[in-house]
C-alpha cells in the first residue's frame, strides 16, 4: 500500500528539481559592459569638463572635436572597443575586457601608418567590484614599466575611470596631487560615425 505514496513523492521531488532557479545577481562588471554594449555602433560627441591643473603647454585635446564610437562589439559580454577621436587624430582606442575578477582597460595607441606607439596598451585592472555605472582602473605593473622606460614619471600613479549613465558617458584620468582630466559624452544625441581608427 505504500508504493503509490512513494511513487507520488518521487514524482513531486522530480518536479521540484526541474523548477527554474532564481536568476543570480549580475556582477557589476557585467552590468557595466552591458550598459556600454547598448550603444554598439553609435558615436557621441564629448566635451572636457575638467583639466586640472591647467596645462602650461598646448594641450592635445583643447579646442578639438571629441568623439567616442562604441565600435568593437563582436563579443560584448567579454570585450568592447571604443575609439576616441580627437579632431583628425584617430590614434586612440579604449579596450575593455572582462577578466576573472572584474574589468581591464587598455589604451591602444597607433600612428597614422597603423604602427603601435611606444606606449600602446597601457592601462590597468579594476581593484574592486565597482558598479554598473562606474569602474576605476589603477595603473598596472606593465604600464608602470612602460612609463618609466619612456620617461613618463608623472603617469606612474595614474587611475583611469569610466562612467555610464542613461544620457552620459565619461572618461577620466586622476593622479595624486590634484591632476584630473575628464571628458563627458552626450549619449542622448548620436553623431556621425567617425573614420576607422588608425591601424584597425
Amino acid at each position: 500500500m505504500r508504493l503509490p505514496l512513494i511513487s507520488a513523492l518521487a514524482l513531486a521531488c522530480a518536479a521540484c528539481g526541474t523548477a527554474p532557479l532564481a536568476d543570480a545577481p549580475t556582477a557589476p562588471a557585467d552590468a557595466f559592459l552591458a550598459n556600454i554594449a547598448a550603444h554598439c555602433g553609435k558615436a557621441y560627441a564629448g566635451r572636457i569638463v575638467a583639466n586640472e591643473p591647467r596645462p602650461t603647454t598646448p594641450d592635445a585635446f583643447e579646442g578639438k572635436a571629441l568623439v567616442m564610437h562604441v565600435r568593437g562589439c563582436d563579443a560584448p559580454t567579454s570585450r568592447i572597443e571604443i575609439p576616441f577621436h580627437v579632431g583628425d587624430d584617430h590614434s586612440r582606442t579604449w579596450i575593455l575586457t572582462r577578466t576573472a575578477t572584474g574589468l581591464r582597460l587598455k589604451h591602444d595607441h597607433r600612428h597614422e601608418d597603423g604602427s603601435p606607439d611606444a606606449t600602446t596598451m597601457y592601462g590597468g585592472d579594476t581593484a574592486g567590484a565597482g558598479s554598473a555605472t562606474r569602474q576605476e582602473f589603477p595603473v598596472d605593473a606593465e604600464s608602470i614599466a612602460t612609463f618609466r622606460r619612456e620617461g613618463l614619471n608623472a603617469s606612474l600613479q595614474n587611475t583611469w575611470a569610466m562612467e555610464i549613465h542613461p544620457s552620459m558617458f565619461a572618461y577620466e584620468l586622476a593622479r595624486p596631487g590634484g591632476r584630473l582630466f575628464r571628458v563627458e559624452f552626450d549619449l542622448s544625441r548620436p553623431v556621425a560615425v567617425p573614420p576607422t581608427p588608425w591601424g584597425w
